[in-house]
């Protein structure tokens, strides 16, 4: 079975796009909530704790922690990509 990207609409393009983008976010996510939050804890995956994590993404809360900001860069990075994938598929 091939897959014939002849017959695939561009919207459909973007979608199978931002769900295969979408994939590495649980790993950067988890990561970059570890340092935030100061803890190894799974748990720290799935509870809803956005307040800091958003202040830690825009600002410079560690600025002695050289892994934080390479974290955060590369997670903004991540984020920019995914949000103008997201705007080309709502705008198509």
């Amino acid at each position: 079975m091939s897959l014939d990207l002849s017959i695939m609409s561009t919207k459909e393009i973007l979608f199978i796009s931002l769900f295969i983008w979408g994939i590495p976010s649980t790993y950067f996510r988890s990561k970059f909530r570890k340092i935030v939050y100061k803890t190894n804890d799974w748990k720290i995956n799935i509870k809803p704790l956005f307040k800091k994590e958003i202040v830690a993404l825009f600002t410079n809360m560690y600025p002695e922690n050289l892994e934080y900001i390479s974290l955060r860069n590369n997670y903004r990075s991540y984020l920019t990509v995914y949000l103008v994938l997201f705007l080309i598929y709502l705008s198509v």
